[in-house]
């Protein structure tokens, strides 16, 4: 959003990239600094299917490193933790653990959030970042860990903030929608189509808008993640007050039986009572959302697929999202 664009060319010394561990092309970098917010049970073809293994890529990915490289990670992740006997370079750990080396205290979560960093040898940091949840002060102290290793100072820490709007498709918000002459319903769009970012997500979005009915339209992304972590989109989906629910978005592969939408749908009971909505197609979803949505909702249309989309069109054509 900052930078109206996926990229940004600078003028530093540096050069910023968003590894990939989907296919294990992260193994061909040699960082300098690297930082690894979490492990989860993710893209588990490309490791086959052993969890283990994935692990030992991020290891592999953390000792492409020079010696005097730097390993940020996050201990508020478990299978991160797991991996620190095994990082042999320096390691800078961030979170809200009294162990971590940059951490976040007096946490204020609303529309903004508000928070104190803590880093050894250096003055506490007040920040307020232009994003909601939990997740997002968790990656905002690693971009303070890692700007706090190159030497930077903490008003320009401070600047850089005050100027971030966040990333595209990421909580990024169109403003209020009108629903004819009854009102109007606030509209979020994310890319999110993990369990895990899902539930950041709506956390997220609780702690922006508390007390407002969240109807969540979402489009599972591959049929073999579906299959795989059918459980934990149950569990996650359900915590919507509302949901439409497309059908998977293969992303080339094959359907799978018993990972379709219609059968992810079928075992969902939102928080709100009542039963998802299977949607089949997601041209669908726009008039499907508002036929849904009440006064006063707030809408957020997720997923990695074709859904990508529906908020703009929702929108109109002369909106995008908001600053």
């Amino acid at each position: 959003n900052a930078a109206g664009s996926n990229a940004r060319l600078g003028a530093g010394d540096f050069i910023v990239v968003e590894a990939d561990e989907s296919d294990a092309s992260f193994l061909h970098l040699q960082p300098v600094v690297a930082v690894v917010t979490n492990i989860d049970a993710e893209h588990m073809d490309t490791y086959q299917h052993d969890f283990p293994r994935l692990q030992q890529a991020f290891i592999q990915f953390l000792h492409n490193m020079p010696f005097y490289g730097s390993a940020v990670l996050c201990l508020e992740h478990v299978h991160v933790r797991e991996i620190l006997p095994f990082v042999s370079r320096p390691v800078v750990s961030y979170g809200m653990r009294e162990e971590a080396m940059v951490r976040a205290v007096n946490i204020v979560l609303g529309e903004q959030s508000r928070f104190e960093v803590l880093r050894r040898g250096r003055a506490p940091l007040a920040l307020t970042l232009n994003l909601p949840g939990r997740h997002n002060v968790l990656n905002a102290l690693a971009a303070v860990a890692v700007a706090s290793e190159l030497r930077v100072g903490d008003e320009a820490i401070r600047r850089a903030f005050a100027g971030f709007t966040g990333v595209g498709r990421r909580f990024q918000r169109y403003g209020e929608v009108a629903l004819g002459t009854q009102g109007s319903f606030t509209l979020v769009d994310d890319y999110g189509h993990h369990p895990a970012e899902i539930e950041a997500t709506l956390e997220a979005a609780r702690a922006a808008f508390p007390g407002r009915r969240l109807l969540l339209a979402f489009q599972p992304h591959r049929y073999t993640r579906t299959r795989d972590l059918f459980e934990d989109f149950v569990r996650v989906l359900a915590r919507a007050d509302a949901l439409l629910l497309a059908e998977v978005y293969p992303a080339g592969e094959v359907p799978i039986a018993g990972a379709e939408g219609r059968t992810l749908a079928a075992a969902i009971r939102p928080a709100g009572g009542g039963a998802p909505q299977y949607v089949e197609r997601v041209a669908e979803l726009p008039g499907a959302i508002r036929g849904a949505a009440r006064p006063g909702d707030v809408v957020i249309a997720m997923g990695a697929g074709s859904i990508g989309g529906v908020a703009a069109q929702l929108a109109g054509p002369t909106a995008g999202p908001a600053a």
